[in-house]
């Protein structure tokens, strides 16, 4: 595994970890919120983002209007059945969502969950690392790298973990700044 794969993955890993600190709820609207609700439509799993538009149209108010008008009743049970909490209103064409201010407790158990969402993504980080570093050794010990190259590789494998740890931890203290705000 070349420095540029391990990279590359740990990269991934850092996007993933910020698509799901994105999925947490603030005090404010957000319509990344409902990025991975999926609705029942025609007996096929649809992400909602492509069966309707959404938006915020205040800082308390998601709104979602269907690009088809029979599939509202869906959008409203997905919603009502998810975990998120939610009780959409319905007023036919277009169904709103307010978001109730974060109560101090709320806001403790969501920093808890982008604590796991953070360590998640470390142990995955540490993974890349372990398995790149198992093919230096391998490497090493059938003689197609020195002692010294085999060294070096681990500390630069090492040094880019160290990297992507280091920006996991910044958006994860940037994500429980914006949760601690009222």
């Amino acid at each position: 595994m070349s420095k540029k794969e391990v990279e590359l993955n740990m990269q991934k890993s850092v996007e993933a970890s910020q698509r799901n600190f994105n999925t947490i709820r603030t005090g404010r609207a957000n319509t990344s919120l409902l990025d991975r609700l999926t609705v029942e439509y025609y007996g096929s799993d649809t992400p909602l983002k492509s069966l309707a538009t959404i938006s915020t149209p205040d800082s308390q108010t998601i709104a979602i209007q269907p690009f088809d008008l029979s599939s509202i009743s869906l959008i409203e049970k997905a919603i009502s059945i998810s975990d998120l909490g939610f009780t959409p209103n319905n007023d036919g064409k277009i169904i709103r969502i307010n978001i109730p201010p974060l109560t101090e407790e709320r806001r403790k158990e969501f920093c808890k969950l982008a604590s796991k969402y953070a360590e998640e993504s470390k142990v995955a980080l540490r993974n890349i690392r372990r398995d790149a570093i198992e093919k230096v050794k391998l490497a090493e010990k059938e003689g197609e790298l020195s002692e010294d190259q085999s060294r070096d590789q681990q500390d630069s494998i090492q040094k880019i973990t160290d990297k992507y740890i280091n920006e996991i931890e910044k958006n994860l203290s940037k994500k429980e700044k914006e949760i601690l705000t009222v």
